[in-house]
């Protein structure tokens, strides 16, 4: 039986774990709360409606996640400059001669499940693969989407400058009708990625064992030496 001999890597710094699970709390709230503004439910209740405030906790909810989601996402953009290489900005973007070997390795061995002779070799990365960096790159700009057309829709009634730096987004759009029709949109746009993204990631976890779910809580990743000279070799060149 063939010995492969694996170590430890940390590739998920602090930062880049404190952004991805805010996130995850931000989208979830956004995506509940959003649901209930564009569809709010009748509640009965034998209570006065001035000492009702069902649905402004509803937006209030709404409109901080939004803030943290923005201000995350700044920094976020920061550390793409300041962070490790799986990090940086260059592991986002696809669109070169290798990654786009490495793409066509993904969507062969993920997509159509067909197995490859030495896959852990051929999928040359070790933080995300080409794959999950388009498809990084498009949730970036779904993001900022939902940015500029949510703050537009919350201009007219903010008291604070920021949103109000968004007011010029619904004229150059339309009006609100679309504007909102945008943004809501953009909702489903990140639901479905999470659908995918949740399952391969547990498909990657899976398949390869290098701790891909737990990589997201330690940061750490067990990658092969072969992998790990690969990288290096392929980065002089």
């Amino acid at each position: 039986m063939e010995t492969r001999n694996f170590k430890r890597v940390l590739v998920w710094e602090l930062p880049v774990r404190i952004f991805h699970w805010t996130n995850v709390l931000c989208v979830l709230a956004l995506t509940l709360s959003g649901f209930l503004i564009a569809n709010p439910p009748a509640l009965l209740s034998n209570a006065e409606a001035t000492n009702l405030h069902s649905f402004g906790i509803v937006r209030y909810i709404h409109f901080f996640a939004a803030y943290i989601f923005f201000f995350n996402l700044i920094l976020r953009v920061y550390w793409s400059f300041a962070g490790n290489q799986f990090a940086s900005w260059r592991a986002l973007w696809p669109f070169s001669k290798k990654r786009w070997g490495n793409f066509k390795h993904v969507l062969k061995n993920d997509v159509l499940l067909m197995n490859e002779k030495e896959p852990e070799l051929k999928n040359i990365s070790i933080g995300h693969n080409s794959v999950a960096a388009f498809s990084y790159l498009i949730l970036f700009i779904i993001a900022l989407i939902s940015v500029f057309t949510g703050f537009a829709l919350y201009a007219d009634t903010s008291t604070w400058f920021l949103p109000k730096l968004f007011s010029w987004v619904t004229p150059m759009l339309g009006g609100d009708f679309m504007v909102r029709n945008i943004h809501h949109i953009a909702m489903w746009g990140f639901i479905l990625f999470v659908v995918i993204h949740v399952y391969l990631v547990f498909f990657h976890d899976w398949l390869e064992g290098r701790g891909e779910v737990s990589s997201m809580f330690g940061g750490y990743k067990f990658v092969r030496e072969e992998r790990i000279k690969k990288v290096k070799k392929d980065e002089k060149e």
